[in-house]
């Protein structure tokens, strides 16, 4: 056998023993005696480090022998793709040279188990390094001439940890999968039970947009993370709010929503933190603050960008030490609530501007939410505005009001700068006026908006049944689901099923 290369029938041998099994620690003893003709040995062992120079697994063909060599992480950092070792006296190799690759007592360990030499290669993988340890008792059993057959064997057995590593990234991706499965389950599980809270508005919308927002919520509502909401006015902040304390461990206690913009700075402040007796004037004795009174619940701050800086120091106290003081008080008080906080303003360019403390930012932007304005999510506005029709006709105590063809394309058509809320306060008037009949687009009463760029769809016919469609994908068929994400009654999608020719 020529030196440095291994026989078609071992190579064979091994390829199909690493290639048989997962974790090649399970067969480390039959490859040991498949080599063993070749490159004769009394014990072969393995080490395998990872990236950052941690060993994270090893393999032994038998128990007769001390703990595994283990290189230090300068030595794994710095040695080279086919680097060896041949040690041919244990006895004589207890200094230095023995030192820089085990720990000190190594060498005795070894010539008590009765090990005289000592052949080691390392090869590397991409992610990881594969170090192969041959031993023997008898003395000088290795040469250089020993160290490319040696590689030849550890080059085989990286095959097999190669195909453990595409086995673990496989399992790894299909248990990601799962994970998302089991989201978006949850995601709609959510969604029916807070739907179905009689007086709570449910998390209407289909397009692709709007249920990032609702999967966004849906996942940080399981913690007990600060939440910052984003987005212009009317988009469905508060919404979005109320619905991450009904999904979350808090859902028991209060939800408690400030306005910071509606308070001046010195009742902002009594109103969030409190007041002692005597604390001002007209103080004649102790009020909680919003913060005590949402204890177990979710303090929301909307527009919390209109908050004095004195109130925003305070805040951030909160944040941190989960503690506060009442005004005129001395003793500090626990603050044992969740917050949430909202606005329509660029935080960013208001700490540019020095307007907010960049410290209280980066607190509330742990986990942060932009809602998209609804002249963005044109898909979403027939969803909208059939669940809207159907609450204001419970609202009115009467049927909803129907809608015509002419007055939906009004309605795609529209700039919507107020978003939601005017969608819902145009929808509330013309439903008034049209007593109760169908809504044409005289009752919408639009006023004309110039736009910059033309609307993203006009055939609403077209778009409801594309709608439609995806909503029964999403929900495997399920129609009182699909019924529920589109925001319409049963009764109301079976008929447009008919209408649009769907099974």
């Amino acid at each position: 056998m020529a030196a440095g290369m291994l026989t078609p029938e071992v190579s064979e041998q091994l390829l199909r023993l690493v290639g048989s099994v997962l974790d090649i620690r399970q067969v480390f003893p039959e490859v040991s005696a498949v080599v063993q003709p070749v490159l004769a040995h009394d014990r072969l062992t393995m080490t395998l480090h990872d990236g950052a120079q941690a060993l994270v697994s090893h393999a032994f063909s038998n128990d007769d022998g001390p703990d595994l060599v283990r290189l230090s992480g300068t030595q794994i950092e710095t040695l080279q793709d086919g680097w060896y070792r041949v040690v041919d006296d244990v006895r004589t190799a207890t200094g230095a040279p023995w030192a820089d690759i085990s720990p000190p007592d190594y060498a005795a360990r070894i010539a008590d188990a009765g090990y005289r030499s000592f052949l080691s290669v390392l090869v590397r993988g991409r992610h990881q390094r594969c170090a192969l340890h041959f031993w023997s008792r008898r003395a000088a059993a290795y040469s250089d001439a020993d160290a490319p057959l040696a590689r030849h064997i550890a080059l085989h057995l990286a095959l097999g940890l190669s195909h453990e590593q595409l086995v673990e990234v496989s399992e790894a991706a299909r248990a990601a999968r799962r994970r998302a499965k089991a989201l978006a389950r949850r995601v709609e599980a959510l969604s029916q039970a807070l739907d179905s809270e009689r007086g709570r508005s449910p998390m209407v919308g289909v397009s692709p947009a709007w249920r990032r927002v609702v999967t966004s919520a849906t996942q940080v509502a399981a913690t007990d993370t600060t939440v910052l909401l984003t987005g212009e006015s009317g988009t469905g902040k508060e919404v979005v709010a109320r619905y991450i304390h009904r999904a979350s461990d808090r859902r028991l206690g209060p939800l408690v929503a400030v306005n910071c913009a509606a308070l001046p700075e010195p009742l902002l402040e009594s109103e969030l933190f409190g007041h002692e007796r005597g604390a001002f004037t007209g103080a004649l004795q102790r009020k909680p603050g919003q913060i005590e009174l949402a204890a177990r619940g979710v303090l929301l701050l909307d527009e919390v960008s209109e908050m004095a800086p004195s109130a925003q120091a305070k805040l951030l106290r909160v944040l941190q030490e989960r503690e506060f003081t009442r005004l005129g008080g001395t003793r500090p008080v626990k603050a044992d609530v969740r917050v949430i906080a909202a606005t329509n303003r660029d935080l960013r360019a208001a700490v540019a501007r020095g307007d907010f403390r960049e410290d209280l930012y980066f607190r509330l932007q742990v986990f942060g939410i932009h809602l998209p304005p609804l002249r963005e999510r044109p898909e979403d506005i027939v969803a909208l505005t059939a669940h809207l029709l159907e609450e204001l006709g419970q609202h009115f105590g009467r049927a909803p009001a129907g809608i015509t063809h002419e007055a939906k394309v009004a309605l795609l058509a529209h700039h919507w700068r107020g978003n939601v809320r005017e969608l819902r306060n145009t929808l509330e008037r013309a439903a008034i006026v049209a007593e109760g009949g169908l809504i044409t687009p005289e009752h919408l009463a639009l006023e004309p908006v110039a736009r910059s760029e033309p609307p993203a769809a006009t055939d609403v016919a077209t778009m409801e049944r594309q709608l439609i469609v995806r909503a029964l994908e999403e929900t495997r068929g399920n129609k009182a689901r699909a019924a529920r994400r589109l925001g319409l009654s049963r009764k109301q999608l079976y008929g447009r099923l008919a209408l649009y020719g769907l099974k």
